[in-house]
């Protein structure tokens, strides 16, 4: 996860625990903090096969300077 990403998602963890507490729920912090921990993985799972070349087509959302794969043209 790039640093941007991981400020946003930070942010938002925060944000909402607070909002939780604000609420009288301190017992959602644990469940936000394992929605945060499970979309930082879910990104880095997306990254890594963008990166991999797995997905024909795809880009590292990451790298601003990486042009598109071509599409394969199989006729199989």
């Amino acid at each position: 996860m790039d640093s941007r990403s991981q400020a946003r998602s930070d942010t938002w963890l925060r944000a909402a625990c607070d909002d939780a507490d604000k609420r009288g729920l301190p017992q959602l912090k644990p469940l936000l903090e394992g929605l945060a921990r499970s979309t930082a993985a879910l990104r880095e799972a997306d990254r890594a096969v963008r990166v991999s070349g797995l997905v024909p087509g795809t880009i590292d959302p990451d790298d601003p300077g990486q042009a598109p794969r071509p599409q394969s043209d199989s006729t199989e």
